[in-house]
């Protein structure tokens, strides 16, 4: 539950900004999009392989985007 201290001579504008930091931050929405479907760890961890060496090829120059 995110509370957000507001003062009263707060403007809405700012306190709304202040929620959609916070609510940012706390990471709700990647929880609930992770949540969603069920991936098995070998299929996650082959994705983070696969991104890794990609990064890496970047790195050394073999890939150009």
């Amino acid at each position: 539950m995110l509370i957000i201290d507001s003062k009263d001579c707060e403007n809405i504008d700012k306190a709304l900004k202040k929620y959609k930091k916070k609510y940012e931050k706390s990471r709700v929405l990647n929880q609930l999009r992770d949540r969603q479907s069920f991936t098995k760890p070998s299929v996650r961890r082959r994705t983070e392989v696969l991104k890794a060496i990609y990064k890496q090829q970047i790195a050394s120059g073999k890939i150009e985007i």
